[in-house]
């Protein structure tokens, strides 16, 4: 068996995909999005921005000569060559286990070793900005392997990472942890059967398997893909003997909240009601928001004649937000009319950011209706930045609604996430490019930047677009679901007023 440092990577992450990887049917994977293939070209840059700063050898081998590899790194380490790119390090471990290690950099250090006077210390170039655990795992893994070979513990992995320090891998905190879990893999992968599988949206979008586990999860009606059922709660879950939605759904309120406390076992019972039912329901306590929140008053007025649905698109890593989308409702012409400012460079920012301002002050009792907070974020952060009075943008402010929130905050509904794209399509909306997402747009925008092939700018313009039809078929909906509750609330709080 053969167990690399990506594999134990991996399998921090998720056993499954680990165990997959090995044995899985290649033609189930995902293919590279354009997103993951910026993310590798990013890190390939950062990669060879350290590099420059090394006069390093490489050892001679190409393919999946691991052997053949180990031996070329061997011949320059006993060189003592001060630094060494794409070494490959391989030894046995347990019976039957040979470990493998790709450390970006091997770098030469004073010491005691089978060498000589010198060893080598391992540094790994990490496009993160953060040392996360995995890394250092990672990192000690590496200075395992390396000490197999050069009979002697490097002091440490270096975590070379964007924009900080590097980091120095604990190793006496750390070499303890990895052997456990490199112990566990190695069971894991002996064993005969798949994993059980956990779908986490936040830890498996990327990973080339999740359309074939979302698959499988749909199938079973899997407790993952229930909002809320987080892995320690799906543990308990299961030791309370619940293992179905059906059981989930059925199971007493009052066990759950045992469980989970009052809150949380209360909003459990009723998603999973939800979710079995396929149907919305008002969330426990939704009645409070509807009377007291004192953004409450779109949903007392009668229509207004125009209504505008705002949408951003922005590239982090520049600090740009390059589009500022808007739909205009006009009720009374019957007429829908969407403005996408976009910053062809990001010079072009405060133009948009005062394009998009004009036109918001010319349908001043408009209502802005947004998902999430990061529109109002933005209009703060842009009139900061570009020193637009208080009174123009606090009007804005004053007139946006998050819808959101009153989603998240007054119902419960049949979906696996309470993000726009899952809640719109229960509802049946769709988006002319299916595979379009805010990450694929960052990925347009950067290509647009370095090619001007203006068909980056038009899809990108067409999802914000859809984006904000999305927003506003949302929003639509939820008024004619919490109207009656509204309304109702109204009139019971004046009989007993």
């Amino acid at each position: 068996m053969l167990v690399s440092d990506d594999l134990l990577l991996y399998y921090q992450r998720c056993d499954r995909r680990a165990f997959l990887d090995v044995f899985g049917d290649s033609g189930d994977r995902d293919p590279l999005d354009d997103f993951l293939l910026k993310l590798r070209q990013d890190s390939r840059r950062h990669r060879q921005e350290v590099l420059d700063q090394y006069d390093y050898h490489r050892p001679d081998w190409s393919g999946d000569d691991w052997y053949g590899a180990t031996q070329a790194t061997l011949e320059l380490m006993e060189q003592g060559v001060e630094s060494i790119y794409r070494g490959v390090l391989s030894a046995s471990w347990l019976p039957g286990v040979h470990l493998i290690s790709k450390p970006d950099l091997l770098v030469r250090h004073p010491g005691s070793s089978r060498f000589g006077d010198w060893m080598y210390v391992p540094h790994d170039i990490r496009f993160g900005k953060r040392p996360k655990l995995d890394y250092q795992i990672v990192g000690a893994f590496h200075g395992l392997v390396l000490s197999l070979l050069q009979e002697a513990w490097p002091a440490t992995t270096n975590l070379v990472l964007r924009g900080r320090k590097p980091h120095a891998v604990d190793f006496l905190k750390r070499v303890p942890e990895m052997q456990r879990l490199l112990y566990e893999c190695i069971v894991s992968l002996r064993r005969s059967q798949t994993p059980e599988l956990f779908l986490s949206r936040q830890k498996c979008n990327l990973c080339h398997w999740y359309s074939a586990c979302h698959q499988v999860a749909e199938s079973q009606r899997h407790l993952s893909l229930i909002p809320g059922v987080t892995p320690s709660r799906y543990e308990q879950l299961q030791g309370m003997g619940i293992t179905s939605l059906a059981a989930l759904a059925h199971a007493p309120r009052s066990q759950l909240k045992m469980a989970f406390g009052a809150e949380a076992g209360n909003q459990l019972a009723q998603q999973a009601i939800a979710s079995y039912e396929q149907q919305p329901l008002l969330r426990d306590g939704a009645m409070a928001h509807l009377l007291q929140s004192p953004g409450n008053g779109w949903l007392g007025v009668p229509q207004t004649a125009i209504e505008i649905h705002f949408d951003i698109e922005a590239e982090p890593d520049l600090d740009l937000d390059f589009l500022l989308g808007a739909l205009v409702i006009d009720h009374r012409h019957q007429s829908q009319t969407y403005y996408g400012f976009m910053a062809k460079t990001p010079d072009e920012e405060e133009e948009i950011w005062l394009q998009f301002l004009g036109l918001m002050e010319s349908y001043p009792e408009a209502l802005i209706f947004h998902f999430c907070d990061y529109e109002v974020k933005t209009i703060q952060r842009l009139a900061r930045l570009y020193k637009t009075p208080r009174h123009r943008y606090q009007a804005l402010v004053d007139r946006c609604v998050d819808i959101h929130w009153w989603v998240t905050h007054s119902t419960v509904l049949p979906v696996e996430s309470y993000a726009l794209k899952p809640i719109a399509r229960w509802l049946g909306f769709q988006w002319r490019n299916p595979q379009a997402n805010g990450a694929q747009c960052i990925c347009w925008y950067n290509e647009w930047l370095d090619d001007r092939d203006p068909n980056c700018l038009a899809s990108i313009l067409e999802y914000n677009e859809d984006d904000c039809r999305a927003t506003y078929e949302l929003k639509t909906w939820l008024t004619r679901f919490l109207k009656p509750y509204y309304f109702g609330a109204i009139g019971q709080s004046l009989a007993v007023n």
